[in-house]
């Protein structure tokens, strides 16, 4: 009689259909019941403040890049945007007008209000001043071209 054929571990000494660490599993699913709740809350950034990540899509074109960023509630003349090479960064800042009548009871507040924080890194150098921006209807709309590779200089041996 073979005793490893009794041992339920394989090759790579872990226990087979089981998980070495009994707690593994627990703490994936915490992780998991936190990730699910905190989907869709402002993320705490620089300095403790607030800050609401926008959600985007990003294309890749033979030019560059097209990117549309959503942003309700933001103004256009509030919003920033810094190109540092291959890095992107959209600031802006979505402010609360409301004019409540004295007497009035809010009984629900969910609307955002604070800083727009979002910066990313793209594959390809930027050229800036080729880039558009276009905003309308609460959808920021980017046109980034990327820089054209520059070609090795060969230098010759004297």
């Amino acid at each position: 009689m073979n005793l490893k054929s009794l041992i339920p571990i394989g090759r790579d000494r872990n226990l087979a259909g089981r998980e070495v660490h009994p707690f593994l599993s627990l703490q994936r699913e915490i992780d998991r019941l936190f990730d699910d709740f905190s989907r869709g809350f402002p993320s705490f950034g620089r300095f403790g403040s607030p800050e609401l990540m926008p959600s985007m899509d990003v294309t890749e074109t033979d030019k560059g890049y097209l990117i549309h960023a959503d942003m309700p509630g933001v103004k256009k003349d509030d919003i920033n945007i810094d190109i540092d090479g291959n890095q992107v960064t959209i600031t802006a800042e979505v402010k609360r007008e409301t004019e409540r009548k004295e007497g009035d009871k809010v009984l629900r507040s969910e609307r955002y209000y604070g800083n727009v924080y979002r910066s990313f890194t793209l594959p390809r150098e930027l050229d800036e001043s080729m880039s558009e921006a276009k905003f309308s209807d609460g959808v920021l709309e980017l046109t980034l071209v990327a820089r054209l590779p520059v070609a090795g200089k060969k230098l010759m041996v004297k």
